[in-house]
């Protein structure tokens, strides 16, 4: 009898330090990088509805900045250069305690730019191949070539262009964000501002770099669309991608998105992916509500765009 109280108090005793030895290592071997390994940037205003980051991302950290309320927990010194100014305020808040992967994303849900059939940005994300973005450290999350691809942005040859175009400010903006290094001929990545990146990618630059950014855009004369133009065709080259960099749409719906049972015709686009919308805003209602204000019939019935 003896011999087997002996046996249990020594199960017990070996449980005991396992546990404690569990205990003392998930405080002493964590870093704040390991605590959330994804997380979500969203550059958002007052008036914009967020919750759906909540629902369906549970386990991303949710990193908001309300741009229009300077008395936000999370903010941004100045409303300036769209979505920019939060992208490069978390860089620079976070950048010695990142986490692994960054999604840096719009605020609505359904928003024309997403590369989805229905422009929900849920499937988007849900279906990001997070290996694949340690791998390559940046990825577009737009695959579809309509706006953007191959070439957006001429810069020696556009000051003719209407002003959207920014190809004379984006020079002149290139010149001053990067001094030193040649302005690129010719400039493509599918819009619209919306990435994911890595740590690593983000640490190739340094902190002072980062700052150096936002300090031009709190700068420069450009007003908000221009100035955060200019960013939207410049994070690729920040995270170390060419200047042009417009993968072929097979190439990144099966890559970043694990589709690659795709029917692609050519290049810029895959049936039933992306249709370009008739507006920039989606339907009061969207998506039980169409174009026409009646209930929507499934599949969209415009035609998938791209080159």
């Amino acid at each position: 009898m003896s011999g087997l109280l002996f046996v249990l108090y020594l199960v017990i005793f070996l449980l005991g330090c396992t546990f404690i030895n569990y205990f003392i290592s998930s405080f002493t071997s964590t870093s704040p990088g390991d605590i959330n390994d994804h997380e979500i940037v969203m550059a958002a205003m007052s008036s914009d509805n967020t919750s759906w980051l909540y629902e369906y991302f549970p386990d991303w950290k949710k990193n908001i900045y309300v741009v229009d309320n300077p008395m936000a927990e999370l903010t941004v010194a100045k409303n300036k250069g769209r979505e920019s100014m939060a992208y490069l305020t978390y860089i620079i808040d976070h950048y010695d305690h990142l986490p692994q992967h960054m999604i840096f994303i719009h605020p609505q849900r359904y928003q024309w730019h997403n590369d989805d059939p229905l422009y929900d940005n849920v499937p988007v994300i849900k279906n990001i191949q997070l290996p694949y973005l340690s791998e390559q450290g940046y990825v577009n999350l737009r695959c579809v070539w309509s706006l953007g691809c191959p070439i957006e942005i001429r810069p020696y040859t556009d000051s003719e262009r209407e002003a959207i175009h920014a190809g004379h400010d984006y020079k002149a903006g290139f010149e001053q964000l990067f001094p030193g290094v040649p302005v690129p001929t010719e400039v493509g990545v599918s819009c619209c501002a919306q990435f994911g990146v890595t740590r690593e990618q983000v640490r190739k630059r340094s902190l002072s770099e980062y700052q150096h950014f936002r300090q031009w855009l709190l700068d420069t004369p450009l007003n908000d669309d221009l100035s955060g133009r200019i960013f939207e065709y410049s994070w690729h080259i920040i995270f170390g991608k060419n200047p042009v960099h417009c993968p072929s749409a097979q190439e990144c719906y099966c890559k970043v998105y694990g589709r690659c049972d795709l029917s692609c015709k050519n290049t810029g686009t895959c049936e039933g992916r992306y249709y370009m919308p008739p507006y920039s805003n989606l339907p009061k209602g969207w998506p039980e509500i169409g174009w026409d204000g009646k209930p929507r019939q499934d599949p969209p019935q415009q035609q998938p765009v791209g080159q």
